[in-house]
């Protein structure tokens, strides 16, 4: 049985507008079958291995209720994927900050989103392993 609980704290949530400026200025990103993933290593010490945001475009889901669905989907979804991104983020000892943007042009059901989301998480390593090799 599984102990540990599956959480997700205001404090790994991306807030400071100065951190998402940055991630938009120098950010690395990162391209998943239904997501675009900004990221960047972060040298300050943050409580938890990962910061993240969510984005929706405005452009294509006008209605505020679908973006917050589609915003609400994501959310659970890494709540309950984003151990195996912690648990590596740990082996590394390393901290970053990333924002995930919703590509698609259609409202997803939750299990797309949730595949999406592992998959995501899976190439969102690989790039971070890459980079880390280069410097």
């Amino acid at each position: 049985m599984n102990t540990r609980r599956e959480t997700f704290h205001k404090s790994e949530r991306v807030c400071s507008r100065k951190t998402i400026a940055a991630l938009f200025e120098n950010g690395n990103v990162a391209y998943s079958s239904v997501f675009k993933v900004l990221w960047q290593i972060r040298l300050s010490q943050l409580p938890f291995p990962a910061e993240v945001a969510f984005s929706i475009p405005k452009k294509v889901f006008r209605l505020a209720v679908t973006r917050n669905l589609i915003r609400r989907r994501m959310r659970e979804a890494y709540r309950r994927n984003k151990q195996m991104l912690y648990d590596y983020l740990g082996s590394e000892n390393i901290r970053i900050s990333f924002i995930i943007m919703f590509r698609g042009s259609v409202i997803p059901d939750y299990e797309t989103v949730e595949r999406a989301t592992k998959e995501m998480l899976g190439d969102l390593i690989k790039v971070i392993k890459k980079h880390l090799r280069k410097c």
